[in-house]
C-alpha cells in the first residue's frame, strides 16, 4: 500500500500515522517488522519511528500470508458473489463448513477458497473469515484476503458496524409482531458444541420481525446486535420456538433436516475504499419448499 503524506500529517512518526490514520493493529505493524514485510519512504527502507514530512511517499509492503498445513486446497464449485483484491463474499450453501474442524476436516468452504485462490495465480492467500456460518446454516460469508482488510473488518465487526440479516422458519406461532432478545450466551457445561441462555454469559442481543404465521410455524426475520456461536438459534429456542430442523435445541427434523436459517443480508464498509456496500441472497430452494408446502406464498 503507498501514500503520499498530507500537511497535516507531516511530523508524525511512521507508527503513529498506520495505527491512528490507516487503522493498522499493532499485531500487524509488529509482523511487518519481523516476519518479511518492508517499510519504504521515498525508496528508502526506514523503521516505524521515522518522523514523516509532507509529500513524502510511504510504501508498505505485507508480509507473505502463510497458509496453515492442515488446510488442504480441494477443487469445487463456489458460489462467489463478489471479489476484490481485500475481501471476497460467498454464498455458502448448508451441509458446508466455513472451516475445517475435528468434524469437519475436508469438504469446508475453505478448502475450496483455497483451492481457488491457487487456481488464479495471484500470489499467497490464506483465508480469513470476518462472518462464519455454521455448516447447516446456508447464506453470505464474508471473508478477507490479508491480514490487515481482515484487521480492519474485525474492529468493524467489534463496532457493530457490520450488518446481517437473516430469515428463519421457527416452530409455533410469534404472538409478537416484533421483539428484541437480550439474553446472555455461554458454553453450556459438559458440551463442547452447545450454548444456552446463562447470566453468566456473554451479551446477545437478536432483533426479530414476523414476516407470518404458517399453520404451526413462524417465518420471521433477523438481524443480529452481537455474534455469538448459536446466537439465533439458542435465543429462539429459549422462547420456546427452536427453529425448524434444529435437532440440538429441540427442533423437529420432521418436516426438514437442517436448521431453517438462511443469511440472507450483508452489509458492511470496504476496509479499502471505505465504501459501504450491501449484498442479498434469494431463500435457497429446500426452505422455499418448506415454506410453500405450509401455504406460505410471497406475495400475501
Amino acid at each position: 500500500m503507498k501514500w503520499v503524506i498530507e500537511k497535516q500529517h507531516s511530523g508524525m512518526i511512521i507508527r503513529e500515522y498506520l495505527q491512528q490514520i490507516h487503522g493498522f493493529s499493532r499485531r500487524i505493524i509488529i509482523a511487518i517488522k519481523h516476519d518479511g514485510g518492508t517499510i519504504h519512504v521515498n525508496g528508502c527502507n526506514q523503521n516505524v519511528r521515522y518522523i514523516l514530512a509532507e509529500d513524502d511517499v510511504l510504501e508498505v509492503e505485507f508480509p507473505k500470508e502463510k497458509v496453515s498445513v492442515s488446510l488442504i486446497p480441494e477443487k469445487m464449485n463456489l458460489n462467489i458473489v463478489y471479489e476484490d483484491d481485500a475481501v471476497i463474499v460467498l454464498n455458502k450453501p448448508a451441509g458446508m463448513a466455513t472451516m475445517p474442524s475435528p468434524n469437519h476436516v475436508s469438504g469446508t468452504m475453505a478448502n475450496g477458497l483455497l483451492a481457488y485462490y491457487e487456481s488464479q495465480n495471484r500470489g499467497a492467500y490464506t483465508v480469513h473469515v470476518v462472518t462464519r456460518l455454521d455448516a447447516n446454516t446456508s447464506g453470505l460469508v464474508l471473508i478477507s484476503k490479508d491480514r490487515y482488510s481482515h484487521s480492519l473488518l474485525s474492529a468493524s465487526q467489534k463496532e457493530k458496524k457490520i450488518h446481517r440479516k437473516y430469515t428463519a422458519i421457527i416452530e409455533g406461532k410469534l404472538k409478537l409482531e416484533a421483539g428484541i432478545i437480550d439474553e446472555p450466551i455461554a458454553r453450556k457445561k459438559g458440551s463442547i458444541i452447545e450454548r444456552e441462555v446463562n447470566e453468566k454469559g456473554k451479551q446477545a442481543v437478536t432483533h426479530y420481525w414476523k414476516r407470518k404465521n404458517i399453520g404451526d410455524h413462524s417465518i420471521v426475520n433477523i438481524e443480529l446486535e452481537t455474534g455469538r456461536t448459536h446466537q439465533i438459534r439458542v435465543h429462539f429456542s429459549y422462547l420456546g420456538h427452536p427453529l425448524a430442523g434444529d435437532d440440538l435445541y429441540g427442533g423437529s427434523l420432521r418436516l426438514i433436516k437442517r436448521q431453517a436459517l438462511h443469511c440472507c443480508g450483508l452489509s458492511f464498509e470496504h476496509p479499502i475504499t471505505k465504501q459501504r456496500i450491501e449484498f442479498e441472497s434469494e431463500i435457497p430452494l429446500d426452505l422455499q419448499h418448506l415454506a410453500a408446502s405450509m401455504g406460505f406464498k410471497e406475495n400475501h
